[in-house]
């Protein structure tokens, strides 16, 4: 059997592997939170992708974490593969790993047996023989300087299902259990200074029987077939996908889900490199509301939880639709078993529209080139809410990353006529939407025309500096894009502005445009980039550095993946983990280097009616576009639908018509809505 890429995950067999040879050495009594493939040393993988068939292989290594049972010891350790020996073994101090799906589901287990959790679900009103009917979302406690972080806390966010069909975020509870991992029990209840009483109001569900009971469903929709009768226009060989010029290899693991490495595209027959590695590496999503202890309520739901570790099994024709190819993902679980999520990745092709047109007004000759997409996507559920990330490749070698968000709002009791004192909105009678964001970082490791140097630049859309009726601006309406190239890591941390359209230029300086004589770049165009609101000093400013500010730049280094540091759970931010530790002092150079770029953006959600009970998709998306890259228009030789020239027109033959035999004139009774070229 062929050796695995060196970018592949672990397989079934690895996985087991890594398990067995940890137990043989360090004992049965182990609960496995990480086990996955170590990123290759760059320098030995560049070294290896250049000429593979001389190079040395890069070693396969694995990052195994662990919790030593009872104890609760946490230990790090690198595990080859290559020589079926462990590399390296830690023992970590005041660290917690990242959060289980085991875990999570074993904490309700415990609320509903807990006879102080029974008493207060008995003063808000629910019967002691009810309390199968009580849920919670646990989620890690972030930081609470009572506990600190050498035991393993997670808080209980309480809710109640009088029915099993209801959705329990509509019946919040107004207390807080916290769970201690390792005593295997509750050990404290937060309970506010004001208590707030279940509220039963009738209930508000989406599930299609309670849809079925308000009056059913529309009727006036036709279905819409995505048909590729001769099949998907993109390769798949392991894991390198193929499409459209683009090629990359397309791996998963349990923290940021699905990664991109050695993207490159094919202009013209010379393969040039694009991005060395791509992923969203972390995500915050802080709440807004004061009183505690919902200070705590910021959940990294990468580094705390993992988007591999949360991601969907994807259906056909639900998650995606048309012509679909799936991968799957393996997973360790906590004993040190296999899991396997089956369809954790579609990939698949959709029309986008019109590529490119023109008519000349002249004489009506006209060219029109119809444009398609490949998504890449997988969808992860944080407890309440959904994340389908898509990463959308376009034919003009632009790339999109897209994240849809939906699913259920974090709901918390509200008296009637209760003040929420703008901290959130009553989206139903009794439910409290708290105000929240959601921040996502994604992580950027370009590698342009195959110079892993390079820089990057502000570009600022900004007036003539001169005046009106001056020799250089005499009408007044002169204006340029000013380019500013960020010179240290200090200069890195920068913003979005508004006011001048800001975008930034990731830059081969050595690679020179003949036209333009401009450097080849790929320009990040991101416009949905709010400040972190919470304030400086504050808890979530001190755990989430990496939210400070719209894009950090730091030099690459192998293992700095994660800005808020590699182990999440219950860090106190003090120090501030992950991007400040790398940017230092602010004064190592970030011109013409292997650099990294941290862009944070994301959107701020103050919860209203419409998006209660299941929240309607709200899409967020940013744009990596080439610029100076491409000598001309590099989508010119994707076949038109539709093509006649001045001459053909004045001949009236040899047009190029390749239109879509599948769509129909659709005739209403005001006429026709569409007509042929």
């Amino acid at each position: 059997m062929a050796p695995p890429h060196p970018f592949d995950p672990l397989s079934p067999a690895e996985i087991e592997a890594v398990v067995s040879l940890v137990k043989k050495a360090h004992g049965e009594g182990l609960l496995f939170h990480v086990v996955t493939a170590q990123e290759p040393r760059k320098a030995a993988m560049t070294a290896w992708l250049a000429a593979p068939a001389v190079a040395p292989r890069p070693a396969r290594v694995a990052e195994v974490v662990v919790i030593s049972n009872p104890s609760g010891t946490v230990y790090d350790g690198l595990v080859s593969l290559d020589e079926s020996k462990i590399l390296s073994w830690e023992q970590l101090e005041g660290e917690q790993p990242i959060i289980l799906m085991e875990e999570l589901q074993h904490v309700e287990e415990v609320v509903r047996k807990d006879p102080a959790v029974i008493e207060q679900c008995v003063l808000s009103g629910i019967a002691r023989e009810d309390m199968h009917k009580v849920y919670c979302d646990p989620w890690t406690i972030g930081y609470d300087e009572r506990f600190g972080n050498k035991v393993r806390l997670q808080q209980a966010l309480m809710y109640y299902r009088p029915d099993i069909d209801n959705t329990q975020y509509q019946y919040p509870l107004d207390f807080c259990p916290i769970y201690d991992g390792n005593k295997d029990a509750i050990v404290a209840i937060d309970i506010p200074k004001q208590r707030r009483p279940l509220q039963l109001f009738a209930p508000l569900d989406y599930h299609h029987i309670a849809q079925y009971k308000r009056g059913g469903f529309r009727k006036d929709l036709k279905p819409i077939n995505i048909t590729q009768p001769e099949g998907v226009s993109f390769g798949i060989d392991g894991n390198i996908v193929s499409w459209q010029n683009f090629k990359f290899h397309l791996g998963f693991n349990y923290r940021e889900g699905v990664v991109f490495n050695n993207i490159t595209f094919n202009d013209q027959g010379n393969e040039r490199d694009l991005f060395y590695r791509m992923s969203l590496v972390e995500m915050v999503v802080p709440y807004g509301n004061p009183e505690h202890p919902h200070q705590r309520k910021h959940a990294f739901d990468l580094g705390e939880y993992g988007a591999g570790y949360m991601a969907n099994s994807l259906s056909l024709g639900c998650d995606c639709k048309g012509s679909i190819s799936y991968i799957d993902a393996a997973m360790p679980t906590r004993v040190g078993g296999v899991r396997t999520i089956k369809n954790a990745i579609c990939i698949h092709e959709e029309d986008d529209g019109i590529l490119f047109k023109h008519t000349d007004f002249r004489d009506d000759s006209t060219i029109v080139t119809r444009a398609r997409k490949l998504i890449v996507q997988s969808i992860f559920t944080a407890a309440n809410y959904e994340y389908a990330v898509q990463w959308i490749f376009h034919q003009d070698g632009t790339i999109e990353p897209n994240i849809r968000l939906t699913g259920i709002l974090n709901t918390y009791v509200l008296l009637p006529g209760e003040d929420t004192h703008g901290w959130g909105t009553q989206v139903y009678p009794g439910v409290n939407a708290h105000n929240h964001q959601h921040l996502f970082c994604m992580r950027i490791n370009p590698n342009l025309d195959g110079g892993h140097q390079n820089s990057v630049f502000l570009s600022d859309a900004c007036a003539s500096e001169e005046p009106v009726g001056s020799a250089g601006n005499y009408y007044g309406n002169g204006f340029y894009a000013k380019r500013t190239r960020l010179e240290t890591t200090g200069e890195g941390a920068t913003d979005y502005d508004w006011t001048t359209m800001r975008t930034w230029d990731m830059v081969n300086e050595s690679k020179i445009h003949p036209y333009s004589g401009k450097a080849a770049s790929y320009k990040l165009v991101s416009r949905e980039v709010p400040q972190l609101l919470p304030k400086e000093g504050s808890l979530v400013w001190k755990r989430a550095a990496f939210a400070r500010h719209t894009m950090h730049v730091t030099k690459y280094a192998d293992d700095q993946l994660y800005p808020a540091g590699r182990h999440v759970p219950q860090t106190s931010g003090e120090p501030s983990k992950g991007l400040p530790e790398w940017i230092g002092d602010g004064k190592d150079s970030i011109v013409n280097t292997d650099i990294v770029l941290w862009h944070t953006f994301g959107l701020t959600h103050f919860p209203a009616p419409e998006d209660y009970p299941v929240m309607p998709a709200e899409p967020m998306m940013l744009l990596l576009r080439p610029r100076h890259f491409f000598l001309s228009n590099p989508v010119m030789d994707v076949p038109p639908s539709y093509s006649i020239t001045p001459s053909q027109v004045l001949a009236k033959k040899d047009v190029y018509d390749a239109t879509d035999k599948m769509s129909k004139l659709v005739v209403s009774s005001s006429g026709s809505c569409c007509s042929k070229l």
